[in-house]
C-alpha cells in the first residue's frame, strides 16, 4: 500500500479508536464503578495515601530511569514500517507478559503480588519502545508526560478516559510542564488500581490462577498497545497535516 493510502486507512483507524474512548460509560460502567467507588469508602484513608505513595514512587523511579531510554529515536521511517514494528514490540511484549502472569498465578499470593510492580515495569518499557519507534526522544521530560498519559488513558475508567484523551490532542501545538508537581498522582493510582483490581484478585484463586494471570496479563499489554499505537499515530497524521 502507498504511504498517502496507507495514512489514509489510519486516520480511519485513529477516528474509530477516537470514538471508542470517548463513548458515555455504559449502565455495566456505571454499576461497577459505583461498586468500587463503594469499596474505596470502606478502606481506610491511610491506606489509601500508602498505595498512593507507593505507586508513585514507582512510577516516578520507572519514567526518570536512564536505563529505559536505551533504544534511539527511528528517523526517516513511513507510518506504515513504523506500525509493523510497533505491533511486534506490543506482541512480544504480551507474550512476556502472560508467561509472568501464569507463573506469578501458579505461584500464590507471594508470587501474585510481586506480578503487580512487574507487570508495571513492563507496561512502561513498552511504551518507551513505541516512542522510539514512533521517532520521539524519551530523555524529554515532555515524552515521559506523553508517555504517562498514554498509561492513564489505557487504564482509566470510562468517565475519566475523555478528559485524558483531550489532555493527548494537539499535544505536540503545546507547551507542557517541566516536571512531575502538579500531576494528580491521587487519581492516577486510583483510576489504575480499579481497573485493574478484580481482574488480578482473581489470580490468587488456588488452581485456576495460573490460567487467568496469563490471560489477564495478555489482555492488559493489548489494551496498553493498542492505545499506544493509536495515541502515537494521531501524533504523526496530526504533524502531516499541519
Amino acid at each position: 500500500m502507498a504511504e498517502p493510502a496507507y495514512e489514509s486507512w489510519a486516520q480511519g483507524e485513529v477516528a474509530h479508536w477516537r470514538a471508542q474512548v470517548l463513548r458515555p460509560p455504559s449502565a455495566l460502567d456505571r454499576a461497577a464503578r459505583g461498586v468500587q467507588g463503594r469499596i474505596n469508602q470502606i478502606i481506610p484513608e491511610k491506606v489509601h495515601a500508602a498505595v498512593t505513595t507507593v505507586i508513585e514512587g514507582m512510577t516516578r523511579t520507572i519514567l526518570t530511569g536512564a536505563d529505559l531510554t536505551t533504544a534511539r529515536p527511528l528517523i526517516d521511517a513511513p507510518l506504515a514500517e513504523r506500525d509493523r514494528r510497533a505491533l511486534a514490540a506490543v506482541d512480544g511484549y504480551r507474550a512476556t507478559a502472560a508467561v509472568e502472569g501464569g507463573v506469578a498465578g501458579a505461584g500464590g499470593f507471594v508470587l501474585a503480588l510481586a506480578d503487580f510492580p512487574a507487570l508495571l515495569v513492563l507496561k512502561i518499557k513498552l511504551l518507551f519502545d513505541l516512542s522510539a519507534i514512533y521517532g520521539h526522544e524519551a530523555e524529554v521530560f515532555a515524552e515521559r508526560l506523553y508517555i504517562l498519559a498514554l498509561f492513564q488513558l489505557a487504564f482509566s475508567g470510562a468517565e475519566h478516559r475523555a478528559q485524558v484523551f483531550h489532555g493527548l490532542e494537539g499535544w505536540d501545538t503545546r507547551e507542557h510542564p517541566a516536571d512531575f508537581e502538579h500531576f494528580d498522582w491521587r487519581a492516577f493510582q486510583r483510576e489504575y488500581r480499579d481497573f485493574i483490581d478484580l481482574a488480578k484478585m482473581a489470580q490468587l484463586i488456588p488452581v485456576v490462577g495460573a490460567p487467568i494471570g496469563a490471560f489477564v496479563n495478555w489482555r492488559l499489554l493489548e489494551r496498553l498497545g493498542d492505545t499506544a499505537v493509536n495515541g502515537y499515530r494521531m501524533r504523526w497524521l496530526a504533524r502531516s497535516e499541519s
